[in-house]
């Protein structure tokens, strides 16, 4: 029985280093028994990095870890806006917050940390324009820097026009999308005339 149970600590060792971030059901896809976490965080093998997720002690994480976090365990959400910009590399925000698009009728999630900030858009929107980055081994779904930029101005009430304003300007310096991609997402965010000046300004 011990032999059995030192062989599925082996394995999910195996599995902390593959993934950097773990999570019960990540052993249960495996087949490997809960407690195993429980064990191995007992031993210092393992340690508790947030509810519902572990990691190796002192494992190397990136300057985006607190996004796997979150995308760990609100799975049915999106990274956006200021988070999506920082992704992407656009801009000058630095959120303390992860901003999280979920959908209507979703209970707001609860976490203790990190800290985040709900967006909630329809099913359609949220399916739309996300890409996939791993941060950490987590499958972390991100809007694409085009969508990220329309939505700036879909939500200027919320994060400010001249963040809006510094996010177009800064993605297009930097080639981050297509001017044909940017005026469909527009189009289909229904912003494209709230944007059409300030395109026709960078763009001329």
């Amino acid at each position: 029985m011990k032999a059995t149970a030192t062989t599925h600590e082996q394995k999910v060792l195996h599995l902390a280093r593959a993934r950097t971030l773990l999570r019960a059901r990540d052993l249960t896809q495996h087949g490997l028994p809960t407690i195993a976490l429980t064990r191995l965080v007992q031993a210092g093998k393992l340690e508790r990095v947030a509810r519902g997720l572990y990691g190796l002690p002192g494992a190397t994480i990136s300057e985006h870890r607190s996004l796997a976090e979150v995308s760990a365990r609100v799975p049915k959400g999106v990274v956006c806006l200021l988070s999506a910009l920082r992704v992407h590399e656009i801009g000058t925000q630095a959120p303390f917050e992860v901003w999280i698009a979920i959908p209507q009728h979703m209970v707001t999630p609860r976490l203790d940390q990190p800290a985040i900030r709900v967006v909630r858009m329809s099913d359609e929107a949220l399916a739309d324009g996300v890409e996939r980055e791993n941060i950490d081994g987590v499958e972390v779904p991100v809007f694409s820097a085009a969508r990220t930029v329309v939505d700036c101005f879909r939500f200027r009430n919320k994060i400010g026009l001249d963040v809006a304003l510094e996010a177009l300007r800064d993605g297009w310096g930097r080639r981050k999308f297509t001017l044909d991609d940017l005026w469909r997402r527009a189009t289909s965010g229904r912003v494209a005339n709230v944007m059409r000046p300030y395109i026709e300004a960078i763009t001329s």
